[in-house]
């Protein structure tokens, strides 16, 4: 069992940066792949970013890809998620979760945060 606590959202201006945060309890969260998820109102959730349990792979949606970097501390148990150049479109409830394999489909992740909210301002 993992349980992920997302940390770090907020209210942020066109073009600037935020950092959020998921720190999971257990040990083992070194052998789970981590991901970022957000959903914006009346959409459904999106792939965000994932990266690896040896955070060797990152993969990115192309919406996000050269503005926004995932990271890993495992000593930390924690997910990082470095937003920059963020724009209106990014407002969202962002959503950390992880997955025993690596991917994109949401399917694939069993165990998710309660979300921390992302809010850019024009």
């Amino acid at each position: 069992q993992v349980q992920l606590v997302e940390s770090g959202g907020g209210l942020v201006q066109a073009g600037g940066s935020l950092r959020v945060s998921c720190t999971a309890s257990g040990r083992t969260f070194s052998r789970y792949v981590m991901g970022w998820f957000r959903q914006a109102p009346g959409k459904e959730r999106e792939f965000v970013a994932a990266i690896s349990w040896s955070g060797d792979t990152l993969y990115y949606a192309d919406s996000v890809k050269g503005r926004f970097t995932i990271s890993r501390d495992n000593a930390k148990n924690t997910v990082y998620l470095q937003m920059n150049s963020l724009k209106p479109e990014d407002t969202a409830v962002y959503y950390c979760a992880a997955s025993p394999v690596e991917g994109v489909n949401p399917a694939l992740y069993d165990y998710w945060g309660q979300g921390t909210q992302v809010t850019v301002s024009s």
